[in-house]
């Protein structure tokens, strides 16, 4: 695959990243979902990847010098080491924030469900043979 192919899929990809994490920012305002703004903010992250990657490609096209004598093509190999790097650090740093914060107040004081319409437990026999009560 040549360069410029590249460069346009990747350019191709931050736009529509872009207008997708916007769409899913409004959705998650008007909808009120945390889901939706997780969404958001991983379009985000993804916009953001397109971007190192474009900057890796960049500067993998300089020129060799006396710092670098066999030239900066390797580069483009850091960047898309950062990219992964940052996919996991972003993804685990929002996942530990969101359970640190709205769950464990779910968890330390659950709402009860009214809902329930069989037995919760397993081990009676009605529950087993599926007996609601």
């Amino acid at each position: 695959m040549k360069e410029g192919s590249s460069r346009k899929v990747i350019y191709a990809a931050l736009g529509a990243n872009t207008l997708i994490a916007i769409s899913k920012f409004v959705a998650a305002y008007i909808t009120g979902s945390s889901a939706m703004m997780s969404e958001g903010v991983h379009s985000v992250v993804d916009t953001g990847n397109q971007g190192l990657l474009l900057l890796g490609m960049r500067r993998a096209k300089k020129p060799a010098d006396a710092a670098h004598p066999f030239g900066y093509g390797a580069e483009i190999f850091f960047w898309a080491f950062v990219v992964a790097i940052l996919i996991f650090a972003v993804g685990a740093g929002i996942s530990f924030y969101e359970a640190s914060t709205s769950s464990s107040i779910r968890i330390r004081s659950p709402i009860p469900s009214s809902t329930t319409l069989c037995s919760p437990a397993p081990s009676s026999s009605r529950a087993r043979l599926g007996h609601c009560l």
